[in-house]
């Protein structure tokens, strides 16, 4: 069974687990990520139960995702054709925006009253290089008003499970000094990173007039997430991603 979590935004919209595909082995079992290495008929399959979950009847839009700040318009070009970025943004009906995650922050966006939804790929790499704040300019060139934006941030890895390198929390801290807060020392006396409140200051920076998050961590729940880090610590040589979307209601 599909288990669907609400971020508490109007528009059709959740965050999906790993469970309710059909997928075996480390996929199992809605693995919806088009290059894990996983059978691509499994994928194909899973994709179309992940839609009909979220928002049916609609077209699924993807992206090659790369870890950057790039948003692109939607558009039904099919997966094949996928563009490389990390956000989608549009104001047309009939598009479910889907983000693939292992760890990384989903994040889903609405202005309902212009009609104009994102979904946004928030890894560390990409939250520092703005990808937060592109999605939201570029909803606003569609129409959309920041103070009117809800947001609301999926499953990702939390600050207990992540662990980082003093060479991660530097480079955090020469972008924006202020970002100390977002790291503690862990149990063995390294930093960890939160990723999902660096995500949701970024978005309230940007103007977002309501940020929520789920506070659910994908490393520690390997019943219900796929998980990058934890297939990497267990030296695992594949990991499925899940799949969170918005569409226009």
């Amino acid at each position: 069974m599909i288990t669907r979590l609400d971020g508490g935004l109007s528009s059709p919209h959740g965050f999906l687990g790993r469970t309710g595909g059909v997928s075996g082995g480390l996929f199992a079992s809605l693995n919806a990520g088009l290059g894990s290495g996983d059978d691509v008929a499994a994928v194909a399959r899973n994709r179309s139960l992940a839609r009909d979950a979220l928002a049916p009847g609609t077209t699924l839009v993807t992206l090659r995702q790369v870890h950057s700040a790039t948003v692109c318009l939607a558009d039904d070009w099919g997966d094949g054709a996928r563009p490389e970025g990390d956000a989608l943004v549009t104001d047309r009906p009939g598009l479910l925006l889907g983000i693939l995650t292992a760890d990384c922050a989903p994040v889903l966006l609405e202005d309902g009253a212009a009609g104009v939804i994102g979904a946004a790929h928030a890894g560390w790499k990409g939250a520092l290089a703005g990808v937060l704040e592109a999605t939201v300019a570029a909803m606003a060139r569609l129409g959309a008003r920041p103070w009117r934006i809800r947001a609301a941030i999926g499953p990702c890895i939390a600050r207990e499970s992540y662990e980082v390198g003093p060479e991660f929390r530097a480079r955090v801290l020469a972008a924006r000094p202020g970002d100390a807060r977002f790291f503690a020392i862990g149990p063995g006396g390294r930093p960890h990173f939160d990723l999902e409140g660096y995500c949701a200051t970024r978005l309230a920076e940007a103007g977002v007039g309501e940020v929520q998050a789920l506070g659910l961590d994908t490393l520690a729940d390997r019943a219900r997430f796929f998980s990058f880090r934890r297939a990497t610590l267990a030296r695992e040589p594949a990991y499925g991603r899940q799949l969170s979307g918005i569409a226009l209601g």
